[in-house]
């Protein structure tokens, strides 16, 4: 079907913004940013089929309805999948993320059933989940695996999260909604809870943070209807208007009924799969039933609280590790040729250009460039995903590694300065020569 609209001029973006109220810019566009620990790749026709017939809307007035919408309640399944462009980590992820030992054991990365550690594995692959809400107070997801389950319920102030296939739970009390301590949010945040893996998991946490990007530089339309997931939807797609980003355009299945979105897909300005969809193949927006967020650890079952598995990391810190005394000056001293990490390194960040170009640019602690496996600082299988990433180049700047993936792009220098976005390699050199 045809679009309703010619592509909107870049002086209704401000009546866009105030359609949605919490459409606050980002320093590099959240669409993207957000995007970079958990991205999500193409599943063609995700139950869509036919463009219904549905009243001619402006990108403005959709907008507007999903800053309306309060959706309270809903159950249903979502697919995603993940096409960065990266090689196969194998089980390096875990280790990475800290879960190297799956059963919590002294010295190891705490329970297996963290949501920080297992819901990583969404940055990668296809996967379904399962998903209910009923009000701030009540979400459930659930990751189905081939032969196992992996489940994070929030009820009240209480988080569980249980792994079938390891047999541990992983509890939290005192949970909060998003705001302040005790703040169960406004009707302009549609009273929801932050998700306690920090993570987005379904089509409306995607499409809320790709609209906090727009701006000035992106162009907002309507381009016709689908359906989703049995359902009649408008097309909201939105398009960087800047040369030099890496996003083509997201377009957000927005329910013509609800104004819910019901799927979500950015694809890359590089052409092929897209880098990110999420999509409803099952929606009910009716009342889940109670028992769906009940949860009780299993006979035998490991349970890890939150706050004995903070104190397992902390002692960990002064641990002998390989014959030494590991403590975190130590560690920055052998890592950084004696100099020790600084907070003020951290916080020296600057931002180059504006909107969908945005770049980031920060000093890495110590003012060195990278360390290798030559210097003893780097595991080499890590060593070697790093030079399978790196492409080597050099500029006014002195010389670096750019690491690559179809969204997110870094320049690290070898003099320590890091330059980041959601923007070509070609664009991150010309930023760096221009810094210096």
């Amino acid at each position: 079907m045809a679009p309703y609209e010619p592509e909107q001029d870049t002086s209704e973006a401000g009546q866009l913004r105030l359609g949605r109220r919490k459409a606050a810019r980002y320093v590099v566009p959240v669409a993207v940013a957000g995007v970079a620990a958990a991205t999500i790749g193409l599943v063609p026709a995700l139950a869509t089929s036919g463009d219904p017939d549905l009243p001619k809307v402006t990108a403005q007035e959709l907008i507007e309805k999903i800053a309306a919408s309060d959706t309270q309640q809903l159950s249903g399944t979502v697919k995603i999948s993940t096409d960065l462009g990266l090689p196969s980590m194998g089980g390096m992820a875990g280790g990475f993320a800290g879960g190297g030992d799956a059963g919590g054991g002294e010295g190891g990365g705490g329970s297996a059933a963290d949501p920080k550690n297992k819901l990583m594995e969404l940055a990668s692959g296809t996967h379904t989940l399962r998903v209910a809400a009923d009000g701030p107070d009540k979400q459930k997801v659930s990751l189905l695996e081939d032969a196992a389950e992996y489940s994070l319920i929030h009820n009240g102030d209480e988080v569980w999260a249980y792994d079938s296939a390891s047999n541990e739970a992983y509890h939290a009390k005192g949970f909060q909604v998003s705001g302040d301590k005790g703040d169960k949010g406004d009707k302009g945040d549609k009273g929801q809870a932050e998700s306690p893996a920090g993570m987005p998991a379904t089509p409306e946490e995607f499409a809320e943070q790709a609209l906090k990007a727009v701006d000035d530089t992106t162009s907002v339309k309507v381009d016709g209807t689908a359906q989703v997931a049995g359902r009649d939807a408008y097309r909201l797609v939105i398009e960087p208007k800047q040369s030099g980003s890496t996003v083509g355009r997201i377009t957000v299945a927005v329910d013509a009924k609800t104004g819910t979105p019901l799927k979500f897909t950015l694809t890359p300005s590089s052409g092929g799969a897209a880098v990110i969809d999420a999509g409803f193949t099952k929606v009910d927006f009716g009342k889940p039933s109670a028992s769906t967020f009940d949860f009780a650890p299993p006979k035998g079952a490991k349970v890890t609280e939150a706050d004995e598995h903070a104190a397992l990391s902390r002692d960990f810190k002064g641990r002998d590790f390989k014959g030494r005394d590991f403590k975190d000056h130590d560690f920055a001293d052998k890592a950084k040729g004696g100099k020790e990490f600084k907070e003020e390194d951290l916080n020296d960040l600057k931002v180059i250009g504006e909107g969908w170009t945005s770049i980031a640019e920060l000093r890495l602690p110590g003012g060195q460039g990278l360390p290798t496996a030559g210097s003893g600082d780097v595991p080499p299988d890590a060593q070697k995903l790093l030079d399978s990433l790196g492409d080597q180049v050099s500029g006014k700047f002195g010389s670096g590694t750019v690491f690559s993936t179809r969204l997110i792009n870094a320049l690290v220098t070898d003099d320590g300065k890091v330059y980041a976005g959601a923007v070509t390699k070609d664009a991150l050199v010309k930023a760096a020569n221009a810094a210096h």
